[in-house]
């Protein structure tokens, strides 16, 4: 990963980071559907889709083959949560929000993994379920965000 300099006091980057994210689309979609903890506002489904394809010279394994993937994720949708998707498109498109890697999941080799950006995968069973309720994710995710110079 590339990455502008950072401040040994306040760990801020300067500078543009970018990631090894392989190319693919990031969508999203609105749902009045609630998320638990969030009443009211409905929900945000983010669709992201990462295309198959060989491995460049950036990567681990130069040369070899990865399978895409495709990811769900949801938001409250309301102002944090807009706040947060907004976010994670910059992070996107800095390609910061996969990488291709070892599966903590399979244990395989040169696989597209997330990249240290927590995501909600499931609207509900709580944190141990990557799910909702989770009151404190929407402040969590902005600060895994801001260590990546997203803010």
């Amino acid at each position: 990963m590339s990455m502008g300099p950072i401040c040994p006091v306040c760990k801020d980057v300067f500078g543009l980071m970018e990631g090894m994210q392989p190319p693919g689309n990031m969508t999203w979609t609105s749902c009045p559907d609630n998320v638990p903890g969030f009443k009211n506002c409905g929900s945000i489904i983010i669709h992201y889709n990462i295309f198959g394809g060989v491995q460049t010279k950036k990567h681990s394994n130069p040369g070899k083959r990865f399978e895409g993937i495709q990811r769900t994720a949801y938001l409250p949708n309301n102002q944090e949560g807009k706040e947060v998707l907004h976010l994670l498109k910059k992070a996107f498109d800095q390609k910061l929000i996969f990488t291709i890697g070892t599966s903590v999941t399979t244990g395989m080799d040169n696989q597209v993994t997330w990249n240290d950006i927590h995501h909600k995968t499931s609207i509900t069973g709580g944190p141990e379920r990557f799910g909702y309720p989770d009151p404190g994710y929407l402040s969590r995710v902005k600060e895994e965000l801001k260590a990546k110079g997203i803010k």
